[in-house]
């Protein structure tokens, strides 16, 4: 661990920029974006990999989906819901670069 920090630490210094916890982000995750990230990792850890599974398990911990503001997960919503904060990342990184 070490050594990545000393790599991410020369790569900052040769760069001029800051090393940063989150370097690929434009923007910081909303509470919502939060909360799905912790249950989707928490879902994962766990072994349920398939998105039918996933979106059951969604509903039944009563996450709401940070773009439609929907409970009722399904195979559809979470596909959908993970490519549009995707694509709203990808806009904030372009806007503003480096880091949040």
């Amino acid at each position: 661990m070490d050594a990545f920090k000393d790599r991410l630490s020369q790569q900052a210094h040769d760069t001029g920029r800051p090393a940063l916890a989150h370097q690929s982000r434009g923007r910081a995750l909303s509470t919502q974006e939060t909360a799905l990230a912790e249950a989707l990792m928490e879902i994962y850890g766990k072994g349920t990999h398939d998105f039918a599974a996933v979106a059951e398990k969604l509903t039944a911990k009563n996450i709401t989906a940070p773009v439609s503001g929907r409970t009722d997960w399904s195979e559809a919503l979470l596909a959908g819901e993970l490519t549009a904060i995707n694509a709203d990342m990808d806009a904030a990184y372009e806007a503003n670069g480096y880091g949040a």
